[in-house]
Order: C-alpha cells, then structure tokens, then sequence
C-alpha cells in the first residue's frame, strides 16, 4: 500500500490517522505553513506548499492558523505514522521537551493573595468535564494548555480567577478536543473564551481545537490567545 505522497518502507507503518491537507488552488505559496511546521513535513515546491512527508505530519496543525488563504485543513486518510523518533532526530529534539535550565526571578509580591487558589470547579480535564455542567452557564472559559500554569507563576490570580478552567495537552491526550468543546460551546451560555497555551510547537492543537470548536458551534463568542514562553513570560495576548 502506498500513502498519498510516499512508499512504504519496510520499517513504517500505514495507518488512518488525522493528517493535514492542503488545496493547492488556494495556495499563494507565501511559506508561512513551512515555517510554521518545526517538523519539516511542509516544503514550497513550484511556489505551492505540499506536504512532503507523512511521517514528519504530526497531525496537531500548527500550520492551519498561520495560513492567510484557508487552503490547510484536516482530514483523515491512509498515512504512514508519525515517526517521532525522525523529526526530533532531524531537528536536534522536539522543541516542546528541549532540556533548558531556567533562572527563577526574585520574588516581588509579598501578598498572601497571591498564593490563595481561585480554582472556581472541579474537574478541570478537558476529557473529564461533564458538557453540561451548571457551572458553565454564563461562564468565561479558560482553556490552558497544562503546562502553562507551571510556566507562568501568578497563573491563578492573571487567568484562573473569575473563570471556569479546562486543562489538556494535545501532544499527549488521545484524540480530538474539537468535538467535546463543541457540545461544550453548544449546550452553555459561554460569555467568552480565553486560550492560554505554550510558545512550543505541539501547543498550537489546542488552538485549533477552540477555533474549530468555535466554527462549529456556529455561536459568536468573543476569544482570545495568550501565548506563554518557557521562562514564564506572556509573549502574546
């Protein structure tokens, strides 16, 4: 058997997975998408972006929000695995879990607030989270990736507070969180959405798993992106 754009070699195995796609009839050919992939799996080729490794796609589509002509969606289809163990051999390590020491700042608050959780429910997994939920008529919506609150140090009292929060991490949870946030969306009085997620690459699931959500819960609710650094910094919102 043969994926779309490559053999079979001996040692890899074809599966049906979520893979990107991309309408080469929308295709400008700016190369934002090939940037935007830390895999390698995008390559501009006769001035239209291609995927050009299967393997190397690992299905999380960093390179959907960063393409200003729609042409990149999801899709399920025949594709050799991902070989994790090739992109970060190619790369020098996944970007998402390069070892990296870090220098923790000097305190400046002395305040006891400031340690007091503002945890509003429980759970807080995106997988746990019952969609119906009395807590979440009129709520706004924190949807962090999980390594954010360890990054940034007053994560309860900037994000947490005043919202119902929902954790996950897209590189290790199965499956996709698009379909339960958009029960989720759908079945509640959501006043708005707030995604907080981590500079690394793989962290970009869980975004386009809220603009997805979003798309099909045909609800207008105002969102944001806050985008954290490793060393605890807010690079964006």
């Amino acid at each position: 058997m043969k994926s779309k754009n490559q053999g079979k070699r001996k040692d890899e195995t074809v599966m049906i997975r979520k893979i990107i796609k991309i309408d080469e009839t929308k295709c400008n050919g700016c190369g934002m998408c090939a940037d935007a992939c830390n895999e390698g799996a995008i390559a501009i080729i006769n001035g239209k972006a291609k995927l050009i490794r299967d393997d190397y796609c690992d299905g999380l589509g960093n390179c959907l929000p960063v393409c200003p002509t729609g042409a990149i969606s999801f899709e399920e289809r025949e594709a050799l695995a991902y070989n994790e163990e090739a992109v970060n051999h190619r790369i020098g390590g996944c970007p998402g879990s390069m070892a990296k020491a870090i220098q923790p700042k000097p305190e400046s608050v002395d305040n006891f607030e400031a340690v007091q959780s503002k945890l509003m429910q429980w759970p807080v997994q995106i997988k746990l989270v019952p969609v119906n939920a009395p807590y979440f008529n009129n709520a706004n919506l924190l949807i962090a990736a999980d390594c954010t609150a360890f990054a940034y140090g007053d994560f309860h009292r900037k994000f947490i507070k005043n919202h119902i929060t929902l954790i996950g991490c897209p590189k290790l949870d199965e499956g996709d969180y698009a379909e339960k946030l958009t029960e989720i969306f759908k079945n509640n009085n959501i006043k708005s959405v707030k995604v907080v997620r981590m500079q690394v690459p793989c962290c970009g699931g869980i975004e386009n798993a809220v603009k997805k959500a979003l798309i099909n819960s045909k609800k207008m609710i105002p969102w944001q992106v806050v985008i954290i650094s490793i060393d605890g910094q807010i690079l964006e919102e």
